[in-house]
């Protein structure tokens, strides 16, 4: 956590006078490069886990109310990193959706190539249905380099066709790179060796990356945009969960990247024109007991799978999200879908349900900026969640659609997962600011034009953070919260959940949500 001392600080609040939300920060730093923690829990940020870090949020500026977008999952929160937008208008609503004219028998992986290139083909280009940061750039003739061990780095830059300031903007993701010939040059520098196999802690794999970065990517020269996305801690905090000895392993590896990085600049001469924000996709949980939704509802009279064989109306397709699960009926049969709904407020497993229509007990698929398209689910719902700790002294415990007790995951509504890190250093911002203010993914995005001096072409959902500017000034108001809430009459039980959110200005954030059936 960050010292103490730091809070202090917060006193330079009261110095903001009144001022515009939308402030450029442009001309201060020559470059901005975005580094992506996945899965990294903002109180794992400590000087004996992770110096590298703690120094810069020391150094920078530390942001203690920082948010996820549900799904809190790696995907969506890539997209909404990438966008500035929430999934209702950037068309990525999880790590895994059924969409059939895309895959039939099944869901596909959201940052799979398959279900990109398809997607692609099928819309006209517009797979993620706004431009993302890179693509801005590029049509302002800027070039980018992206970088990342996990396939979701795709995510920021798609295109394999490429013209202007895109074709001299590499792409290196998940062992393969745009263009194809630049993995073979990674693989040199990395020893003539390829892509790592899985395995945890994943140093093997983010060491391969960084010097595919560092070495091949910036070798002739840094450009003024780049994103590195780092496997870690969530590889190891899935398999063993937060606060294991693996994951610590994990947050140290990470660090180490991130110290290979500066260094990098530093010999760059650069290190002092770069502004760094180092986010993570989501926060993470530990599994109290993982469970097979499909199983569960076959026994409550429904025919639920997670693959199809061929489809009859009213059948259920599952989605596990860890966290979260999705379900989709076959021809959107109404009496199915408020049959589900009911099923579920009277498990011991449902936390928070949406429902694409209006029923008794449920929050509305717009309420989490999941608006209803012919591709979203019918319903989403959220596990239950604790702030009970485990045995490593994390606390947040989740049920969980798959896995089991001492592993973990995210995608909940639980606290834990929706709250996530940000750190921002370098020339533009403050130097040892704590800010207390409500922030989000959706903020990354354009605040990161912002730095650049780059316009976006339409209004993101995000907001500009120029409270961490140097001489910046927050926004006018004041963060309103609420908590919104529903229940429903079972007979012998009674179902009762809720939502908090917060808003700022025009910036949206959930902070957690949970539900439970209780015994009258």
């Amino acid at each position: 956590m960050i010292s103490g001392r730091f809070l202090k600080t917060l006193v330079c609040l009261a110095a903001f006078a009144a001022a515009s939300i939308h402030v450029s920060a442009a001309g201060k730093a020559e470059h901005v490069l975005l580094v992506v923690w996945d899965g990294m829990r903002p109180d794992f940020v400590r000087p004996n886990y992770t110096p590298t870090l703690y120094a810069l949020a020391q150094q920078g500026v530390f942001f203690k109310n920082h948010h996820s977008v549900y799904v809190s999952s790696t995907e969506v929160n890539g997209t909404a990193l990438a966008t500035g937008v929430f999934p209702n208008r950037s068309g990525i609503v999880a790590n895994s959706e059924y969409r059939p004219e895309i895959g039939w028998l099944g869901p596909n992986a959201t940052e799979g190539l398959e279900m990109i290139r398809r997607g692609d083909l099928l819309t006209g280009g517009n797979y993620i249905r706004v431009r993302t940061v890179t693509e801005i750039l590029h049509d302002h003739d800027i070039t980018t380099v992206v970088a990342g061990t996990k396939p979701v780095a795709l995510l920021h830059d798609r295109s394999n066709k490429r013209a202007g300031a895109a074709t001299n903007s590499p792409v290196l993701y998940n062992g393969r790179s745009i263009p194809m010939s630049l993995a073979e040059q990674v693989e040199k520098v990395n020893d003539n060796k390829k892509f790592p196999t899985n395995a945890t802690p994943n140093t093997g794999r983010d060491e391969w990356t960084v010097k595919g970065l560092t070495q091949v990517l910036w070798k002739k020269g840094v450009p003024k945009f780049s994103v590195l996305w780092l496997s870690e801690p969530d590889a190891s905090q899935h398999a063993n969960s937060p606060g294991s000895d693996t994951a610590i392993q994990a947050l140290e590896s990470s660090d180490k990247r991130l110290a290979t990085v500066l260094k990098a600049l530093e010999e760059k001469g650069i290190r002092d024109k770069t502004d760094i924000m180092i986010v993570s996709d989501h926060g993470f949980s530990s599994i109290a007991r993982g469970f097979d939704l499909a199983e569960t509802l076959k026994k409550g009279g429904f025919n639920a799978t997670k693959k199809f064989e061929d489809t009859e109306p009213g059948d259920v397709m599952v989605v596990g999200l860890g966290g979260s699960a999705m379900l989709y009926v076959v021809d959107r049969e109404e009496a199915v879908i408020r049959r589900l709904a009911e099923f579920l407020q009277g498990t011991d497993f449902a936390g928070v349900i949406f429902s694409r229509l209006q029923i008794e007990g449920t929050f509305p698929l717009s309420l989490a900026r999941m608006d209803p398209t012919n591709t979203s689910p019918d319903l989403v719902v959220s596990f239950r969640w604790t702030d009970e700790r485990n045995e490593f002294g994390a606390p947040g415990f989740v049920l969980s659609e798959g896995g089991k007790r001492g592993g973990g995951t995210h995608a909940s509504l639980s606290r834990f997962d929706m709250h996530n890190t940000l750190i921002a250093e370098g020339p533009n911002f403050r130097r040892g600011f704590v800010s207390p203010l409500p922030s989000g993914n959706t903020d990354v995005a354009p605040t990161i034009l912002s730095l650049l001096g780059v316009k976006p072409p339409q209004p993101m959902d995000g907001r500009v953070l120029t409270e961490a500017f140097v001489n910046g000034t927050a926004p006018t108001g004041k963060p309103e919260s609420k908590t919104i809430e529903a229940s429903r009459d079972l007979g012998l039980r009674e179902w009762k959940q809720y939502l908090k959110t917060t808003t700022f200005g025009d910036a949206f954030y959930i902070d957690e949500g949970n539900g439970e059936s209780l015994q009258k």
